[in-house]
């Protein structure tokens, strides 16, 4: 395996933001891009190539093909068919199992052992697909999740008080999609919870819930304004390949495979804090949810499940 060795699969919006952030930020010593769509694939190495003298460190980049696969430390899937206006994440399941069930299949026949970050829609579905293709250990197979929910939840937080988005610590749980929720237990502005903050200001829990509103929104008004989101998850993904990369066991809300009754679930991809680091998930964060979280988050992962039971697992089988 080479350290610090990364291949993208997908060179669309999603995946050359990421591929963008990660040449700005510097970590990274190898990125191959892997795209059905060849030429533009050779056309993207070669823009971001001309980059490269203004970038913090020396990166060799270059258009693969899945052989390339075999030494990575990190292969990211960001490939599939994109959301359309009105269409919800879940909608693409069926389309998306089948791509990623023969993009897995064509990462491990190189030998592949790293981990694998997936960010295709609906993730937590696709994190479940590629998990079961692919037969590697669950802690290397982790999906994009609500890492950004989070950072939308953490922004308009930050707007609504005027603080440093830096200094919210809350967090988004569950299915990336409508039916996530926010712990505003533990959501804290500094070391003061946000509930008490909200209280000072003589705001009521509606404005919370408010906040977790345009949150779901946000996808959906921006696809409705420009087609597509991929900036922020662009930055998303860089993030969790960096805590990858720099095994620094940060806590992020991946998509991660909770068993043995953890949060009461068993056999399933979702949302929830997790410490991430050069093996996947090192660990998952259980924080104590009260009942109504806990059925928000039952109820999340009943959707995806229904989902898989419905049509995925019968695709994945044939």
């Amino acid at each position: 395996m080479k350290k610090g060795k990364v291949v993208l699969v997908g060179t669309g919006f999603v995946g050359m933001s990421m591929a963008y952030t990660m040449l700005n930020r510097g970590g990274v010593n190898e990125l191959i891009l892997i795209d059905i769509d060849k030429e533009k694939t050779i056309g993207e190495q070669m823009d971001l190539s001309h980059g490269l003298s203004f970038a913090p460190q020396k990166m060799e980049i270059k258009a693969g093909d899945y052989d390339d696969c075999k030494d990575a430390q990190v292969v990211v899937i960001t490939a599939g068919a994109a959301q359309k206006p009105g269409q919800t994440r879940l909608e693409l399941s069926e389309i998306n199992t089948k791509i990623i069930k023969q993009i897995t299949k064509d990462i491990m026949s190189s030998g592949f052992n790293g981990v694998i970050v997936v960010a295709s829609n609906p993730v937590d579905l696709m994190t479940y697909v590629v998990a079961k293709v692919s037969g590697l250990p669950k802690n290397q197979v982790i999906g994009s999740g609500t890492v950004l929910d989070t950072a939308r939840l953490r922004y308009i937080i930050s707007e609504e008080l005027n603080v440093s988005s830096k200094n919210v610590h809350a967090y988004i749980m569950g299915e990336h999609g409508d039916s996530s929720f926010v712990p505003w237990e533990h959501a804290y502005v500094g070391c003061k919870k946000i509930k008490e903050v909200i209280k000072e200001k003589d705001y009521s829990m509606i404005k919370l819930e408010e906040i977790h509103q345009n949150v779901i929104n946000a996808a959906y008004e921006i696809i409705n304004r420009k087609k597509a989101t991929y900036y922020g998850i662009g930055i998303a993904l860089s993030k969790i390949v960096k805590a990858i990369l720099d095994d620094d066991n940060s806590i992020i809300t991946v998509s991660t495979y909770l068993k043995d009754e953890q949060y009461k679930q068993d056999d399933i991809y979702i949302g929830v804090p997790a410490i991430v680091n050069s093996n996947g998930v090192r660990e998952i964060l259980e924080i104590e949810l009260n009942e109504e979280e806990q059925e928000k988050l039952n109820n999340s992962c009943k959707i995806i499940k229904e989902m898989r039971e419905n049509s995925i697992d019968k695709i994945i089988k044939d």
